[in-house]
């Protein structure tokens, strides 16, 4: 990576791994939790849902979020352990339909029935036990990384940091298509498939600058659409 490329990047991450560019944004949820004093299990079920439900314009998954935590009464680990569920096929977010909300809900009891927190599962775990989506060694699972990322990163800004036993520098990138086309402009990958392999491409790289903590490379990315968005 040549030096210019690399100060860059650094210098993005630097000015927006910072709250104020996240205070409506998905994050802003089980943030809210956290600085409320709110146990380990809402904060998780929070940040699943505010990472499953990123998708589409901010203002729309934020307002949508806060349908969803409504709904709850803001007590997710309550709600999720009451195991009564609104279960019908309105629409809570775009095609997210309440119907699916429940069964994540369901997966959800049945794992807090016997676990005490998501940490011990991996991306792949995640999927197939929460979303109870098929196993796929070459999807991106950029929300589930997206997550992870919330929950792991501990340097005291944007993300949370509660996920203490597992390491920064083994997160993925989220990849999502905005992300992959910021990266693919900066030379990041040269790779056509928005899959796990690019996803890791990506990290790869930011590793030559965070080789403890490569996801902050999210952050420079941010910092680039930004930056495009404005120019």
């Amino acid at each position: 990576m040549k030096q210019d490329l690399k100060q860059q990047l650094i210098d993005w991450a630097e000015t927006y791994n910072d709250p104020v560019y996240f205070l409506e944004d998905p994050i802003a949820f089980p943030r809210k939790f956290l600085e409320n004093g709110a146990s380990l299990q809402d904060i998780e079920i929070a940040a699943i849902f505010s990472a499953h439900l990123a998708w589409g314009r901010r203002a729309m998954i934020v307002r949508d979020c806060a349908r969803l935590f409504d709904e709850m009464q803001w007590r997710p680990y309550d709600y999720i352990m009451a195991h009564d569920y609104r279960d019908d096929n309105t629409s809570l977010h775009r095609t997210v339909k309440w119907s699916e909300i429940a069964l994540i809900c369901n997966h959800l009891f049945h794992f807090y029935s016997n676990n005490k927190s998501l940490e011990k599962l991996n991306q792949s775990e995640i999927r197939t036990t929460i979303f109870r989506q098929k196993e796929d060694k070459r999807a991106a699972n950029k929300k589930i990384n997206m997550m992870r990322r919330w929950m792991v990163r501990d340097d005291g800004k944007v993300d949370l940091g509660l996920w203490k036993k597992t390491s920064p520098a083994d997160l993925i990138i989220p990849l999502d298509v905005h992300v992959y086309t910021q990266a693919a402009a900066l030379g990041l990958t040269s790779r056509k498939q928005k899959d796990i392999v690019t996803a890791q491409q990506i990290t790869d790289a930011f590793k030559e600058i965070w080789p403890d903590d490569p996801v902050k490379g999210d952050f420079a990315l941010f910092g680039y659409g930004v930056t495009r968005k404005d120019a």
